[in-house]
């Protein structure tokens, strides 16, 4: 049978998602605590890679396995044998052509920016602290210049292994809650460092730094050099994957939550 998983984590301390040679990604933690209660080597595919330092609230995964467990058994199993920082929110045997990855039709990230002169000792992993006053309404009037399907290579990642850099964004979204901003994206798909690229470049519009019509020139003009700094990893996670209806695959089960 085929399970589907609904995974967070906190990227603090890990190198990615995706297994690696050298350091720990979540992949291989998540990979043996699943297999320990299987009782057989299992592995996983997920909806979408994070990079080093980069959370998630809404990560999926599936595997394949013939071990019948309930899908509390799947749930309380796998959380026992992983740290605090990883956990498994909810499981469910799904049919068998359900692809974590390939069955996805939108990921939304969520970056969290914290416009302050001074900085927070207990945020610090899961915000970006920018001590300059950003407008906000400046930073959204630039955002709206990315909607829709283009190519993003000026927001690509020099080391981005996509096949192709034409992504279809479909929100695009600042908020502001006092000393707190929220950039939310969603799109069909990410290149790597995309988000983080795209808020760096948000960033210098909401300084006053650059004019919000340079988003667009920076987004024409595809070139990765021309645009804004990458964000920190820490302020970036993957809140949500969206599949058709008919998986039922649920949703993060911790909506309100935001830092």
């Amino acid at each position: 049978m085929r399970i589907a998983l609904g995974i967070e984590y906190d990227g603090t301390a890990y190198n990615g998602w995706q297994r690696q040679k050298n350091g720990t990604g979540v992949q291989e933690l998540v990979e043996q605590a699943v297999s320990e209660v299987a009782n057989h080597r299992v592995a996983v595919v997920c909806s979408g890679r994070t990079d080093t330092g980069v959370h998630a609230s809404g990560q999926v995964i599936h595997f394949d396995t013939d071990s019948a467990r309930t899908e509390q058994n799947w749930i309380l199993g796998a959380n026992s044998f992983l740290a605090d920082d990883i956990n498994v929110c909810w499981a469910k045997v799904v049919h068998d052509v359900f692809n974590a990855r390939y069955s996805a039709t939108a990921r939304t990230y969520r970056y969290l920016i914290l416009n302050s002169r001074i900085r927070s000792a207990l945020c610090r992993h899961r915000a970006w602290c920018v001590h300059e006053p950003l407008d906000e309404k400046r930073m959204q009037t630039g955002a709206n210049h990315l909607l829709g399907k283009h190519d993003f290579s000026a927001f690509r990642a020099a080391g981005c292994q996509a096949s192709t850099p034409i992504r279809n964004m479909t929100c695009l979204d600042i908020k502001r809650h006092d000393d707190w901003l929220s950039i939310t994206v969603t799109a069909n798909a990410f290149l790597q460092h995309m988000v983080r690229n795209i808020t760096g470049t948000l960033v210098a519009v909401g300084s006053g730094e650059r004019p919000a019509e340079w988003i667009q020139t920076v987004l024409e003009g595809r070139d990765r050099s021309a645009g804004g700094i990458a964000a920190p990893a820490q302020g970036l996670t993957l809140v949500q994957v969206d599949y058709p209806a008919r998986f039922e695959i649920p949703g993060p089960p911790f909506r309100s939550f935001r830092l």
